[in-house]
């Protein structure tokens, strides 16, 4: 299988390219169901989106938006929560309705039910016509951490060590008290109709290099993206300069 890169010339390319992909998405298909992606990589994206909306309004009444994940036993008011994050850059500023704003609760007495609820209510609305996935810095996609079996359904998972020491570090929570992400499973994500990967930077070249030219394999959850039929990687140049095939 031939993969698809698309390699921006620069960072301002890349934000405005990607922002394009969740546009287009939104007037090819008026009732689309989209799936976003938190971080340093994705805010721009939705920021543009936002601005051309405000530009050029087109409708969205239809639309559904969710994340791929959500932080767990944290207060949704946390600014680093996915709910407080997507609904800031994007889901407010183009006035989706609450009731087309899919995200689990980040409190809960029963996470595997929320999980259940969550998967539920996708399936509901037909599936996942477009998720945007972000990539990590030791190749998870959602929250699914390397080893995470690849028929995964919507679960609980641990956070990455780095940002779960981030996330403490700015909410004072105590080591005792359990962090961790609901995120739709490897076997939800690809049987969205339509990904694209979006990666920039850098600090992302190796991984991106391992994700796209190594085997696929458990222990880089996003290598399984190269047998989705129907999957877009798109890097900056910064990203794509470690990949032998295309640089």
């Amino acid at each position: 299988m031939t993969l698809k890169v698309t390699v921006a010339k620069n960072e301002y390319d890349f934000d405005r390219m990607a922002a394009w992909r969740i546009i287009t998405e939104m007037l090819a298909n008026p009732s689309a169901v989209i799936g976003l992606s938190t971080g340093q990589t994705t805010g721009n994206m939705h920021k543009i989106v936002s601005e051309i909306f405000n530009m050029h309004p087109f409708d969205v009444s239809k639309i559904t938006l969710f994340n791929v994940d959500e932080l767990t036993n944290l207060a949704r008011e946390y600014k680093g929560s996915c709910y407080t994050m997507i609904k800031d850059q994007i889901a407010g500023p183009l006035g989706i309705d609450e009731s087309n704003f899919i995200m689990p609760p980040t409190l809960s007495d029963d996470f595997e039910n929320e999980c259940r609820i969550f998967q539920s209510e996708l399936e509901r609305r037909g599936g996942i016509d477009l998720q945007m996935l972000g990539l990590g810095m030791n190749g998870h996609i959602g929250i699914n951490q390397p080893g995470t079996p690849f028929e995964s359904e919507t679960w609980v998972s641990p956070m990455d060590p780095d940002f779960e020491k981030r996330v403490r570090e700015e909410t004072n929570t105590p080591p005792e008290h359990e962090l961790g992400g609901l995120t739709l499973g490897i076997k939800n994500i690809m049987h969205s109709r339509k990904i694209v990967l979006v990666a920039k930077g850098e600090r992302k070249a190796e991984i991106v290099a391992e994700m796209l030219e190594g085997p696929v394999t458990l222990d880089i959850p996003a290598s399984v993206l190269q047998l989705h039929a129907n999957c877009e990687f798109l890097l900056d140049a910064d990203a794509a300069k470690l990949l032998k095939k295309v640089i």
